[in-house]
């Protein structure tokens, strides 16, 4: 449908470019905020790195891995391991905070908005940032969710609670913010006890999280209305002044978020397309002249914008 990808960087200097996304912002009938792994990335929850060595130091020094998410596909050899890293990995991106306000920064700007969100990502930092969940859904599931890894229904179980008993099973301590620390001298354990392994409360078999990574992926009652709400707000704004802003989404999973705003822009004259990408900003040529475009970090951008 489209014939040319450019990403409009010399069309207005830097400045410009800001005075145009807060004008297009204040006018807006309505804003979509489209958000990927980048935005939080931007927040401060990466995934290598100093945060990496930091909680599974010791698992780097076992296995080859070195990055969260390459060892969370890693094969374990016990339930009680896989969930030792599993717990880690959970807590710290689901349960703590971000390290920079950049979902906060952004909240204020958008909050007196007739707003919505759609994301890919599955780290509840919307909703811990004041956004409110029935404006909001999270096609590919939620850290804070089991599900029966069969499975054998299609509902989901809260974790917090157990995956914090996991966590701390495992020699962690918990400051009175939710932080995650390990006490001087201490090394944690590698496993968790086989009784806080989850299983299904139906059929007894193994619980997974309730994440996107094939087929078994339970959509459940609060995704269902999740994107029934979402349709319902895009066919009431449809022929209003509507801001598509796409925040730190990558190529995995283009068809869910960039490529529709690059269509509704297209077929709804008076709405504008933002995209805020740091190195992987683009538009199309025949919405260039409706089209915000930032290879650049998105909590500097937000923060200025707010300004």
């Amino acid at each position: 449908m489209f014939s040319k990808i450019l990403t409009n960087s010399s069309i207005q200097n830097f400045s410009d470019k800001i005075e145009k996304l807060r004008s297009a912002l204040k006018n807006a009938d309505a804003v979509v905020i489209g958000a990927g792994a980048g935005l939080s990335t931007s927040a401060g929850f990466t995934y290598f790195g100093e945060r990496f060595d930091r909680y599974f130091f010791d698992f780097k020094e076992k296995y080859p891995f070195r990055d969260m998410y390459s060892g969370g596909f890693y094969p374990y050899h016990t339930d009680e391991e896989f969930w030792a890293y599993w717990s880690r990995y959970i807590y710290i991106n689901r349960y703590m905070n971000p390290t920079k306000p950049v979902y906060d920064d952004l909240f204020q700007l958008i909050k007196e908005k007739d707003y919505f969100v759609l994301t890919t990502n599955v780290d509840h930092c919307f909703q811990k940032s004041g956004f409110d969940h029935h404006r909001m859904f999270y096609t590919q599931g939620d850290y804070g969710l089991f599900q029966c890894s069969e499975p054998c229904h299609h509902k989901t179980y809260d974790n917090g609670e157990t995956i914090k008993k996991m966590v701390l099973s495992q020699g962690f301590e918990c400051h009175n913010n939710g932080t995650l620390f390990l006490p001087d001298g201490t090394k944690p354990k590698m496993t968790v006890p086989s009784e806080l392994v989850p299983h299904c409360p139906v059929c007894g078999k193994p619980m997974s999280m309730n994440l996107r990574a094939d087929d078994t992926f339970v959509e459940d009652e609060g995704w269902h209305s999740a994107a029934e709400r979402y349709e319902t707000f895009l066919r009431r704004h449809e022929n209003l002044s509507t801001v598509y802003l796409e925040l730190g989404v990558g190529g995995n999973t283009p068809a869910i978020i960039k490529y529709p705003f690059l269509k509704m822009t297209f077929y709804h004259p008076k709405s504008t397309y933002v995209c805020i990408n740091k190195g992987e900003a683009f538009t199309v040529s025949e919405i260039a002249d409706r089209s915000i475009c930032f290879n650049d970090d998105i909590g500097k951008i937000i923060s200025l914008t707010n300004q």
